[in-house]
């Protein structure tokens, strides 16, 4: 290479990378202090993974169940989450939910309705009252519907298509980020006052997963390199009902509002099995719970013969299953099933990320200027996510860190730009096209995901897990540099960003695999077969970048404001 890339630069005043539910919220709350924000989308705005959301929101409104409030909320959540949450976090979430859900509703947001006219809400795991507000089972697209019609009434400036691939660092603060455009190839610089990152989850790294393809953990990674510290990265919430064929379909979520709405899990002898794990709860059961649950039947041999047991809501009205789950249907006629009539097949599949960068009550990353929301963090929801926490999660700390990054912004001027690190980010980019040999990032990924998916799934045991970090750790190695592209074009080039994506990929999965490997007792959504019973696992697992470049572990003791762990109260 004998000239430098060439490049071209974009400055605002706030930065939001990506535009789902978070990032779309971010923007909108930014945008309303005058300042020039911009809106990074890796994809067309309105197709982010938030629209597959199907369940619900849960808000503390009272509409269907009179006795809830806030605070049962706020100890559900704790209890669902093992006591791992960040509490002062938690707290936020439950406080403001109801605030949010009204503002999608000014937006033009349109969710079910009781008889009198007020939000629905139905019946989801692990809760104590009815508080899971919905549209239908499309309630994450009614969502992102209305939250890309509002972001189009802003100032808000959107570049869609647009892969951030690495965050600038000027003395210790955020100076923006190095970008490229899929469809061109160009290279661009975002400098920013602020940035929010709210790049969503990383369920790609499984070969089994209901997310969408551009989950692949870039705000991990670009977070991770930049320096930011990150929290509980080993807790990756497997959900227990998705898809198990057609094979393309395999992974595909089939919504909690299925079990909420009364559906029954069945195994292969016709056993409504849940009484024989969570008798007083049976298919309300936490996530983390059921999931080990089916695993179970399928291990000891009472699965479909796809490896999936049964779900069936075939009892149940066929109103109620044409008014309340009308995407369901549709999906499974696909492959051939009359949900109405028929029982599903399903398994578990790896579906959202607890852990993630840490931030403070005012969505603040550990370095100055970056700001963060939604999937991309920690500390919310602990060891186990509630179903229906994740919408409410996007629209309250989505509207906390625009708000935040909006004052930062104000109040600080542009940081220099690090011009060398830009133009070596983009040589680094650049020498992909270039390699005469190498391997091929699908065969590269492909090793990635069966890895995970064989020895850091949902039971967890020592051996695998080293093994996996010993793989994970030769991979970032070996194979990441000799990551080569066939099409040396840059413009419209999917080879190219799948390279440029497995690099992230490797460093959210070591992160994974290396925390896992740490916690050696079994926490939420964290099970290990062999745990140490000694390990009480009230702590967090802090993970940074370290001065010499090695990946740094640490334990931290949790954030305590209300409820206190069973077993601490003596302390």
């Amino acid at each position: 290479m004998t000239q430098p890339p060439r490049y071209r630069t974009i400055t605002c005043d706030v930065l939001v990378i990506g535009a789902g539910g978070a990032g779309c919220r971010a923007a909108i709350e930014a945008a309303k202090h005058n300042l020039d924000v911009i809106l990074l989308s890796k994809e067309l705005v309105g197709k982010a993974h938030t629209a597959m959301a199907e369940g619900g929101y849960n808000v503390s409104l009272g509409n269907v169940d009179p006795n809830d409030n806030v605070e049962t909320h706020f100890k559900d959540t704790i209890v669902g989450g093992n006591y791992l949450n960040n509490q002062k976090l938690a707290e936020i979430l439950v406080e403001n939910a109801a605030e949010r859900i009204y503002d999608l509703e000014e937006m033009g947001a349109v969710f079910d309705r009781t008889p009198e006219g007020k939000i629905a809400q139905r019946t989801f795991g692990k809760q104590s009252w009815r508080r899971t507000a919905y549209a239908s089972d499309r309630t994450g697209s009614e969502i992102m519907v209305t939250l890309v019609e509002a972001i189009r009434k802003t100032s808000v400036r959107v570049f869609d298509e647009m892969f951030a691939t690495k965050i600038l660092i000027h003395d210790g603060r955020i100076a923006g980020v190095t970008a490229i455009d899929l469809k061109y190839g160009d290279y661009l610089i975002f400098r920013a006052k602020a940035v929010v990152m709210a790049t969503g989850g990383a369920g790609r790294i499984f070969t089994v997963t209901s997310n969408a393809q551009l989950d692949v953990g870039d705000g991990y990674a670009m977070a991770y390199e930049a320096g930011c510290e990150l929290i509980d990265m080993e807790m990756v919430q497997f959900h227990p009902t998705g898809m198990v064929r057609p094979e393309s379909a395999r992974g595909r979520l089939v919504t909690e509002a299925v079990r909420g709405e009364g559906g029954i899990l069945l195994n292969n002898k016709g056993e409504r099995f849940m009484h024989r794990y969570y008798p007083e709860v049976m298919e309300l059961a936490g996530r983390d719970q059921v999931a080990r649950s089916i695993m179970t039947e399928v291990l000891e041999g009472r699965g479909s013969p796809n490896g999936g047991v049964y779900l069936s809501i075939a009892h149940l009205p066929r109103s109620i299953i044409e008014f309340r789950l009308e995407s369901m249907i549709e999906q499974f006629e696909d492959a051939g099933v009359d949900i109405r009539e028929e029982p599903m097949e399903v398994s578990p599949t790896a579906h959202h990320f607890m852990g993630g960068i840490k931030i403070d009550t005012e969505a603040a990353a550990t370095i100055p200027g970056l700001f963060a929301a939604g999937e991309c963090t920690g500390g919310v929801h602990g060891g186990n996510r509630l179903g229906g926490n994740a919408l409410a999660d996007t629209q309250v700390f989505g509207a906390l860190a625009g708000e935040s990054a909006a004052k930062f912004a104000k109040s600080h001027d542009l940081a220099g730009l690090p011009r060398e690190d830009a133009i070596n980010e983009f040589q680094r980019l650049e020498a992909m096209l270039e390699r005469e040999e190498g391997i091929s990032p699908a065969d590269a990924r492909k090793e990635l995901t069966d890895l995970m998916w064989s020895k850091v799934q949902i039971f967890r045991k020592e051996e695998d897990l080293q093994y996996a970090v010993n793989e994970l750790r030769r991979i970032e190695r070996e194979v990441v540099p000799r990551i080569k592209v066939d099409v040396r074009d840059k413009r419209f080039n999917p080879g190219w960003h799948q390279a440029i994506e497995f690099g992230h990929m490797v460093i959210t999965a070591r992160m994974v695999a290396e925390a896992a490997l740490m916690r050696k007792g079994s926490r939420g959504a964290h099970y290990r077969v062999d745990g140490d019973p000694n390990d009480l696992g009230y702590y967090n697992i802090v993970i940074k970048k370290g001065k010499d470049g090695e990946m740094e572990l640490r334990k931290q003791d949790l954030v305590i404001t209300k409820i206190v762990p069973p077993g601490m109260e003596a302390k």
